[in-house]
């Protein structure tokens, strides 16, 4: 049975996945339509007529554009326009898609099932915002290294990380096309990324003990504060990420561990020091679903900010210190302490070690006693048995 109705943002919204993929048929502006498949994509289709034969173009994911967005290219393609060449034209082989057709179909299809829902709006804002201004009217064969570095290196002057996750998602859906044999290379393998800064901020052993100081004249002071400087504390036990700790359910809590439900990785379980069960038994009076509730609304979690680490680091002396470096001092502590780089990464939740090395960080203190036990071994080596 084929389904018409006016579409609107709403109502593309509330379309549903079925056993079959289907598609929605718009009553305003003929052969226009959203299909939805079977693992929740929904993307907007144009079923163009011409003499003697019609093609069906695809115009994207319905997050990427509302209704009134898609119906404006349908008209395009229809008058001939600008827009309407570059989604008919501009063929270089016979059969070799748009960047943004491709996108949509099959790579976003083939892809979006898998991701998280933040990864998903992450993905969809960069293709909007970045990726199909530039790309998205050139057949894939058409896209040049050479336009690939233009584009990188505009991007790149105001937002050098941005650029770097762009051309990673680039990168990505080009490695796609190579592989479907659409095109023999990625154009985007060449360029080179930004180089990122290199984070060795951790805490030393006499900033622990002041930052742990300032925490307790902070709460003394204003008691209200006790629940962030017990998120600053178990930040620091546990070297958990910001949201595993502040979005910290009850129902994850067993004994001496966190079985985390989610988290960037997946779901992972946390091991807990006495020090850190003791922080955790202090919220015990609230009963709440989350370990740290907002105090405005106890059924949501503590707001995204903490903001209490700025009079701490400088009540601490700790200018410059950002908060994500309690976890690379967890990881540095735990490296120093002779604990295998492979055991860190499970603690820190990391699926590759080669991540946790970005986190791990030597104190010269720690660098010059290695080198007096490696130069004694040498020496003792080289006077031979006595």
């Amino acid at each position: 049975m084929t389904r018409r109705k006016r579409l609107t943002d709403a109502g593309v919204k509330r379309l549903k996945p079925g056993h079959t993929d289907y598609t929605v048929w718009d009553t305003v502006t003929p052969g226009f339509g959203v299909r939805v498949r079977t693992s929740g994509f929904r993307g907007y289709v144009f079923h163009q007529r011409g003499q003697g034969n019609s093609r069906r173009v695809s115009l994207g994911p319905v997050t990427l554009k509302g209704v009134e967005g898609a119906r404006r290219e349908c008209l395009a393609i229809q008058l001939g326009g600008i827009a309407g060449r570059a989604g008919t034209g501009a063929k270089s082989r016979a059969g070799i898609p748009l960047f943004r057709d491709y996108v949509a179909d099959p790579w976003m299809t083939g892809h979006c099932h898998r991701w998280k829902p933040s990864t998903r709006r992450t993905v969809e804002s960069r293709l909007r915002s970045r990726l199909l201004p530039a790309f998205g009217h050139l057949p894939l064969d058409r896209i040049t290294p050479a336009s690939v570095d233009v584009w990188f290196d505009r991007y790149s002057a105001t937002a050098p990380g941005g650029a770097n996750q762009a051309l990673a998602l680039l990168r990505q859906i080009m490695n796609h096309a190579v592989s479907s044999g659409l095109i023999a290379m990625n154009p985007a393998r060449s360029t080179r990324m930004n180089p990122r800064p290199r984070l060795t901020r951790f805490l030393s052993a006499e900033e622990i003990v002041r930052l742990h100081e300032a925490l307790d004249r902070c709460v003394a002071e204003q008691p209200a504060c006790a629940g962030q400087a017990d998120i600053i504390r178990l930040l620091l036990y546990t070297g958990s990420r910001k949201s595993e700790i502040k979005n910290l359910k009850w129902f994850e809590v067993e004994g001496d561990t966190l079985r985390l439900a989610d988290s960037k990785t997946g779901p992972r379980t946390v091991h807990l020091s006495a020090d850190a069960r003791d922080v955790i038994d202090r919220q015990r009076h609230r009963n709440c679903l989350f370990v740290f509730p907002s105090s405005a609304n106890p059924g949501r979690p503590f707001g995204k900010d903490l903001p209490l680490w700025n009079r701490v680091r400088a009540r601490a002396g700790l200018e410059g210190v950002r908060l994500h470096d309690v976890r690379h001092t967890y990881a540095s502590q735990a490296v120093m302490k002779g604990i295998p780089l492979p055991v860190v990464a499970r603690l820190l939740g990391h699926r590759e070690v080669t991540m946790t090395l970005r986190y791990v960080h030597v104190g010269d203190r720690e660098v010059i006693a290695a080198a007096e036990r490696i130069g004694a071994a040498i020496s003792l080596a080289l006077d031979g048995p006595g």
